[in-house]
């Protein structure tokens, strides 16, 4: 809002000066007013019934709005590009908040230490290590590292294989098969240390490559394995849980620090539940899916303690070497992650 030109020309210096203090007021005001909208991103679809990003996303919303004044638009289904043009949005501040997964190592990468194969036994670790002094020292480091402050961890989920050649129970049941995996390293080092050989083939191509017989098998959580129709090209399930899939609900922290300490305290507050909420719909969602698949025909298989031990240490001594090489000094994360694991793995 500007004073018209008249009105200014026909004041005192003094007048003048009060009334250039009083629209740099106006103007500040209506600045902060405009700045009080978080914009919430993320890929998944913005069915909160199915989606875990997209029930956290509407959880905190919710909860931020029902708590404050602020507004939060939400941006689900990649609208706003894909999960790295999201952080870098987060970084620059063009999106408030980011709820992102395995693409944040890109940023910050001491996060791929979680995707080490075969690390967390169950959900519940996971969640403990998360959300305890591993997670909070790990979304400090990343702070620094990126200007985005960690709120909260969701889930993406435990990886499993399926196949359509042979029951698996062990790495030596790998051996030779052919199996489509995503383009990262610590994949590729995975499926070579249990023997399999990795294929390289991008998300659309998969669907035919797996009905032609150009990959023997895949990697993904329950919820991808079903919702994909994958059980109708692969005939057996392995429910070996070898990558858990950690979840980081981000938000610019320049934005963060602009609110207020209540406005702060209740958007964190709302930023566990959402994560929780994502937690506990891709949690229902595996357990569906399986007996879904199940029904479906495919034969499930569940490796016990001392084959989950064999998958373990044939393919955690390749992504570790690999990741000690190129973490460098970040290294001692691997360690501290397995510690951590160590400690809350004997509360299960």
């Amino acid at each position: 809002m500007t004073m018209p030109y008249k009105y200014f020309i026909k004041q005192t210096p003094m007048k003048r000066m009060l009334t250039v203090a009083l629209t740099a007021t106006m103007l500040t005001a209506a600045a902060n007013a405009s700045a009080q909208t978080l914009r919430f991103a993320h890929v998944d679809p913005d069915d909160w019934t199915t989606s875990k990003k997209g029930a956290a996303g509407q959880v905190f919303k919710n909860l931020v709005e029902a708590e404050t004044d602020l507004k939060v638009e939400l941006y689900p289904a990649g609208s706003l590009g894909g999960e790295t043009e999201l952080i870098e949005g987060a970084q620059d501040g063009t999106i408030s908040i980011a709820m992102v997964s395995g693409s944040y190592a890109n940023f910050c990468p001491a996060v791929a230490v979680t995707d080490i194969p075969y690390t967390f036994p169950s959900a519940p670790v996971a969640w403990q290590v998360m959300d305890g002094e591993f997670g909070t020292a790990l979304a400090e480091h990343c702070l620094e590292q990126t200007g985005l402050r960690t709120l909260a961890y969701g889930e993406t989920g435990f990886r499993h294989f399926t196949n359509s050649v042979r029951t698996i129970n062990s790495p030596e049941d790998m051996k030779g098969l052919k199996f489509r995996v995503q383009t990262i390293p610590l994949y590729i080092e995975m499926m070579r240390g249990l023997g399999a050989e990795p294929q390289g083939i991008t998300w659309g191509e998969v669907p035919t490559a797996l009905a032609t017989g150009v990959v023997d098998g895949q990697e993904n959580p329950i919820s991808v394995i079903y919702g994909n129709n994958f059980h109708e090209f692969q005939d057996y399930l392995t429910l070996d849980r070898h990558v858990y899939g950690v979840d980081h609900l981000l938000i610019n922290d320049d934005i963060f620090q602009s609110l207020s300490e209540e406005e702060q305290a209740a958007v964190k507050r709302a930023a566990m539940v959402a994560g929780t909420t994502g937690r506990a719909i891709q949690q229902f969602n595996s357990a569906e899916g399986i007996a879904k698949l199940e029904a479906a025909g495919m034969e499930i298989t569940q490796p016990n303690a001392e084959q989950m031990e064999a998958f373990r240490e044939a393919a955690q001594p390749p992504v570790q070497a690999y990741l000690r090489d190129e973490l460098g000094d970040d290294a001692e994360w691997i360690d501290r992650l397995s510690a951590a694991v160590s400690e809350a793995s004997e509360r299960f």
